[in-house]
C-alpha cells in the first residue's frame, strides 16, 4: 500500500534517524557507552544523577530529606529570605556529578544536542509552573558574552521546553544590559549587588509581558541572585507572576 503523503515526513525522518543510528551507534549522553536510543542515559549513569522529586520546598524546589506529608509546605530558607520569582522547579541537584557534567557540556562545550533531552526532562520536572504559563523567557546574556559564546543555553533549552509545553518563548524582550563579573566565588550579598540593574525589559516589548504568567528558563540555579534580579525587571514591566525553571539548582544542607 502506498503510504498518505501526510506520512511522508515522518516516514523520511524515521529513515534518516535509522541511517544514523547505523553511522552514529546511539550512547550515552555522559559516558558514551552504548544506549538502545539516541538522547538517553545508560542504566547506571541515570542512576547516579541525583533527580529532585516531590516532597520539596514548593518555593525553592530544593528537595525534602524526609516526608512530612504536608503538601505545599515551604523550606526555611525560603520563609526566612523568600526569592523573588513564585516558585522554582529543577530536574536534577547540581552537586550530582553526572547533571554538573551535562550542564557543563551544553554550556561551555558547545554541546548543543544536549538541550533535547535536557529540555525534555525540565518540561517534566516544571509541569506544574508549566501549566498555566503564558511565555517563557530564557535568561539572557550579555551581547559581548553572547558574541563570545556564540550561542546562550538557556534560549537552547527554553525553545526545547517551549515545544513540549506549547508556551511561546520570547528571547528579545528580557535584556541583560549590564555586563556582570563571573559569580563563581562570590557570597550571596556579592552576587546580588554585582547583578543589580543588569536586567531591563525592552520598552517595545514590555505589553507581550504585561499580565503575563512568566516562566523564567536558565540552566543552573546556585544562590537564586541572577534569577531575582531577572524577575524583579520582568515584575517591574507587568508580568503578573515570574515562576524559574532550571536544568539544575544547588542544594545545600543546613
Amino acid at each position: 500500500m502506498t503510504p498518505a503523503l501526510g506520512g511522508l515526513p515522518d516516514l523520511a525522518r524515521r529513515a534518516g534517524a535509522a541511517l544514523l543510528d547505523l553511522v552514529y551507534p546511539p550512547s550515552c549522553l555522559v559516558c558514551r557507552k552504548a544506549v538502545a536510543q539516541n538522547g538517553a542515559l545508560c542504566a547506571a549513569c541515570w542512576s547516579d544523577i541525583a533527580f529532585i522529586e516531590r516532597p520539596f520546598c514548593e518555593r525553592l524546589g530544593t528537595p525534602f530529606e524526609r516526608d512530612l506529608d504536608q503538601p505545599g509546605l515551604i523550606s526555611p530558607e525560603a520563609a526566612a529570605n523568600p526569592p523573588v520569582f513564585h516558585r522554582a522547579r529543577a530536574v536534577a541537584r547540581y552537586d550530582s556529578d553526572k547533571a554538573r557534567s551535562l550542564a557543563h557540556r551544553l554550556k561551555y562545550y558547545d554541546r548543543l544536542e544536549l538541550a533535547g533531552p535536557m529540555g525534555r526532562w525540565m518540561a517534566r520536572a516544571g509541569a506544574d509552573i508549566l501549566s498555566d504559563a503564558d511565555v517563557l523567557a530564557p535568561i539572557p546574556l550579555h551581547r559581548l558574552r553572547l558574541i563570545a559564546r556564540r550561542f546562550n543555553q538557556s534560549a537552547a533549552l527554553a525553545n526545547v521546553v517551549s515545544r513540549e509545553c506549547g508556551a511561546p518563548v520570547e528571547t528579545m524582550a528580557l535584556m541583560r544590559v549590564k555586563p556582570t563579573a563571573p559569580q563563581v566565588g562570590l557570597s550571596r550579598a556579592q552576587r546580588a549587588a554585582n547583578l543589580s540593574g543588569a536586567f531591563r525589559v525592552d520598552p517595545e516589548r514590555a505589553a507581550l509581558l504585561k499580565g503575563q504568567n512568566v516562566v523564567l528558563v536558565d540552566d543552573v540555579l546556585t544562590t537564586g541572585a541572577t534569577a531575582n534580579a531577572a524577575a524583579r525587571a520582568l515584575l517591574k514591566a507587568g508580568a503578573a507572576r515570574v515562576d524559574l525553571l532550571v536544568f539544575a539548582r544547588a542544594v545545600t544542607t543546613g
